[in-house]
């Protein structure tokens, strides 16, 4: 863990900080440094994996939508380790990585569908400090994906936001996952949109 975060990290002692670190190694590589961080509290730890395990578990809506918006959101707020673990998520889970990596400037690609351009619109607009999703948006996004799939594709785009934040507040930045990847990781915004929309 080469870099430093704002709220210092802990060392992952006990044996439930021993199977921790092991599992982390096993799916990631290397444990991220969000881990040690919030080792500090494993009350929100816990509470915060429970939640993105549990979003992961539904299935009405599309996998990729879902991947793009969150990344949209760690675009969005900053969170360069979003960014990094969700390209090395959506590589190791065969999502579309051209799509992946252009997430960070969606607006100028000529990659993604309208649907898609309308979940990373929508995840933008949840997360702005005073929410500015609109009704035609919503609309849209009903009519294209159905109540339950905009259900689930917003219950995800919360805690992405929440966890975004909570990682850029801490200091915790990209720690290279996405350089395993054959493909580059993600681009970084070309415009500054972001802070208009």
């Amino acid at each position: 863990m080469a870099n430093d975060t704002r709220i210092p990290k802990a060392e992952l002692t006990g044996m439930l900080g021993a199977a921790v670190t092991r599992l982390a190694r096993r799916r990631l590589g290397d444990l991220p440094e969000a881990f040690a961080a919030m080792w500090h509290n494993r009350k929100v730890l816990k509470k915060n994996f429970g939640i993105v395990q549990k979003g992961q578990r539904c299935d009405d809506c599309d996998e990729n939508l879902k991947s793009f918006a969150h990344m949209e959101v760690a675009s969005l707020v900053g969170c360069s380790m979003c960014l990094d673990l969700g390209y090395f998520q959506a590589y190791n889970e065969g999502l579309d990585v051209d799509k992946a990596r252009e997430v960070p400037r969606w607006r100028e690609s000529e990659l993604f569908t309208p649907l898609e351009r309308d979940g990373m619109e929508y995840a933008e607009a949840m997360s702005q400090t005073v929410p500015t999703v609109s009704n035609e948006l919503s609309a849209r996004l009903l009519e294209q994906l159905g109540a339950p799939a905009l259900v689930e594709l917003t219950a995800y785009i919360a805690p992405a936001n929440f966890t975004g934040r909570v990682h850029t507040a801490a200091g915790v930045t990209s720690q290279g996952f996405s350089d395993s990847c054959v493909v580059p990781p993600p681009a970084t915004p070309s415009s500054d949109l972001r802070s208009s929309a």
